[in-house]
């Protein structure tokens, strides 16, 4: 019997409920199936593009009900959940009061990997902020390398789905949900990026969610760490069992680290003599955009593939071929000498600090849900750099308080509207407080979800309403500049996306 052959009968006629009618539910539901399970789908909504999904599923061998997420079905042996359903939801709880076993489908991926041998190492990250920049940059690495390589978990292509291709190696982006849910991954090298709070009404504390993360660092792997990051450091200092340990620093790096000197990103931890030798993996203008925080991703990103055994010529391959999202640090436009830089995916405070931290001075676009987040210590510690602020949606005010407190002599504009138009009057008044040399940046540390479909949308809206300004071309696009220009590391240490 072959190793995908034990793999498919530790599933055949096994009773499995899997909860959400998405992405992930519904590979979950197929991988499911394929090996034999008894799939019963649930998904709380019933309507168009949920009966579109289940026609789909039921012509698989899954039942699907729809209009009740709520009831266990009988007989249920096994939970696969959604990474949005909160652990209390009444399913759930239901589950865990019948003793029913509850995984996510990052779990499931992982006990789906073929056990002959021929599995996929995966190279894992998670933190508060810039996993999906780091797991595309690690992507560009590996191809870089030579290596069959592929961008799952969070982003792409469902990791259920990939653990059954032919790929040398997988770079899995982890969310605290998905790392909630697992109990038995153990990457070969994984990173905590950064810590800030975030999540914690699903997570229901900060120490709840900082155990989360902390699961990455499975025994055995790599753990790479941000030494810039107290909560980074000690999740892997505490971590037991792990292979060894390297650090990434915007600082010039100790041996064991990866880190900055002068204008260059340098190897001291996988090196045959990290004491007496470093190895130059690529100059701080290899990454785009620049600012601080994103050449402590490019670190990180480094640190994985180096814990892989890429060269040192792949990482500045792949950093140069890596292609940024849109929304994030991107350059729309300079008009009269003011640069506008769209950073809608900053929807929390440790996000926004970051961004504001590679810019001055700069006129701030803010607001939106803050989700229970405080905001006084991002405002305290980017005072100084402000020209001006325009606030908008729902939880502005809580903004403009904090800006009473640590920056009064700061001009604020409230913008109440929250029409179609309202970004362009948003982005007019911004550009009233502007001064040549200035950067106008939407950074909104908020959700945006109360004038905008989500943060692609309000990034759009910014990009269009730039365009609409006087003396504006047309308006840029995903890739279109690079963001600030590289002059250095300080400014922005601990603070990766």
């Amino acid at each position: 019997m072959d190793a995908q052959e034990v793999t498919t009968r530790a599933f055949d006629g096994l009773p499995v409920c899997v909860a959400g009618i998405g992405v992930s539910g519904r590979a979950a539901a197929r991988a499911l199936a394929g090996r034999g399970a008894r799939v019963t789908l649930v998904e709380g909504r019933d309507g168009d593009a949920e009966r579109g999904h289940a026609a789909e599923l039921e012509a698989l061998g899954v039942a699907v009900r729809l209009g009740d997420g709520e009831t266990l079905p009988a007989g249920t042996g096994l939970v696969v959940t959604s990474p949005g359903w909160r652990p209390d939801v009444p399913l759930l709880t239901a589950a865990a009061a019948a003793g029913v076993e509850v995984i996510g489908e990052v779990e499931l991926a992982w006990r789906l990997r073929p056990a002959d041998g021929t599995a996929a190492p995966w190279l894992a990250i998670t933190g508060t902020d810039g996993k999906t920049t780091v797991v595309k940059m690690l992507e560009c690495m590996l191809t870089a390398a030579g290596h069959k390589a592929l961008a799952v978990g969070n982003v792409g292509t469902p990791i259920v789905e990939a653990v059954s291709q032919p790929y040398d190696v997988l770079a899995v982006e982890l969310s605290s949900y998905q790392l909630h849910w697992s109990s038995s991954l153990a990457p070969a090298a994984a990173t905590v990026l950064n810590i800030a709070p975030d999540h914690l009404d699903w997570h229901g504390s900060m120490d709840a969610y900082v155990a989360a993360k902390a699961k990455i660092f499975a025994p055995g792997c790599t753990a790479v760490y941000n030494a810039d990051d107290a909560t980074s450091t000690a999740l892997a200092e505490g971590a037991g069992g792990v292979e060894r340990r390297a650090g990434f620093t915007l600082d010039v790096p100790r041996p064991g680290e990866l880190g900055v000197v002068e204008d260059l990103l340098v190897d001291r931890a996988f090196t045959a003599d990290p004491a007496s030798e470093a190895a130059e993996l690529a100059a701080l203008g290899d990454v785009r955009p620049y600012a601080p925080h994103n050449v402590a991703n490019a670190l990180a990103a480094a640190g994985l593939a180096r814990a892989f055994g890429v060269p040192p010529e792949a990482v500045r391959a792949g950093l140069r071929a890596f292609v940024p999202d849109p929304h994030r640090i991107q350059h729309v436009a300079d008009i009269g000498g003011v640069a506008y830089v769209n950073d809608s995916k900053a929807t929390q405070p440790h996000a926004a600090a970051a961004s504001l931290a590679a810019y001055d001075p700069v006129v701030w676009i803010a607001g939106g849900l803050l989700k229970g987040l405080d905001v006084d210590d991002l405002v305290r510690s980017c005072a100084g750099r402000l020209r001006g602020v325009v606030l908008m949606g729902r939880d502005r005010h809580r903004i403009a308080e904090a800006l009473a407190r640590h920056a009064p002599d700061v001009p604020v504009v409230d913008v109440a509207d929250t029409d179609t138009g309202a970004m362009d009057r948003v982005v007019t008044e911004a550009a009233g407080l502007a001064r040549p040399g200035d950067t106008v940046l939407l950074a909104p540390v908020g959700a945006s979800f109360d004038m905008f479909a989500n943060y692609p949308a309000r990034g759009e809206a910014f990009i269009a309403s730039v365009g609409r300004l006087p003396g504006a071309g047309p308006a840029g696009g995903a890739g279109d500049a690079d963001g600030a220009e590289p002059g250095g590391p300080a400014g922005g240490a601990g603070d990766a996306r």
